[in-house]
């Protein structure tokens, strides 16, 4: 499985492309599903998928959950400014950003903004304490500017792999 050094992507054949595709359908699958599904030995695919876990290839195994059957309806598009750019500034941001469960997905980012958060929050006024508490209290902040998403069209999870 030797990768490319420039973009750090690893080199997958055929086995390990179907591997992953299963594996990003459905996770709970057991090895001799999984291995049968794609046309392997129970002990090649078990070492391909540790193969794969080893490399960094598979990050972690999740349940996917509906938002709003859990109470968190809203899901906001957070697009931050910065005042400076600065290493210092961003680091802290990030690691600050790591501690709140409420972001979901977090990007430095070109164009209008410099960071893109997405956070998942059950209401109006619980992503507006999240905007009080800590995005205005956090150092650096120049702007915030906010997108409520009104419905989901697409969620996906699993990125579009091919097999040769």
């Amino acid at each position: 499985m030797p990768g490319s050094e420039e973009t750090g992507a690893v080199q997958l054949d055929a086995y390990e492309r179907r591997i992953l595709i299963e594996l990003q359908a459905n996770a709970r699958l057991t090895n001799q599903q999984l291995a049968k599904r794609v046309g392997l030995s129970p002990s090649a695919c078990w070492r391909r998928v540790k193969a794969l876990e080893e490399a960094g290839v598979i990050l972690r195994y999740a349940a996917i959950l509906d938002p709003k059957k859990i109470g968190f309806g809203e899901c906001v598009f957070a697009h931050i400014s910065l005042t400076r750019h600065s290493l210092t500034l961003a680091q802290d941001f990030a690691d600050a950003i790591l501690a709140r469960p409420e972001v979901m997905e977090c990007f430095f980012t070109t164009g209008d903004a410099d960071i893109l958060l997405r956070v998942a929050t059950p209401s109006v006024s619980a992503y507006d304490r999240f905007l009080e508490d800590f995005i205005f209290q956090a150092e650096g902040i120049a702007q915030v500017r906010s997108n409520f998403a009104l419905r989901q069209i697409k969620f996906e999870t699993a990125l579009p792999l091919e097999v040769d």
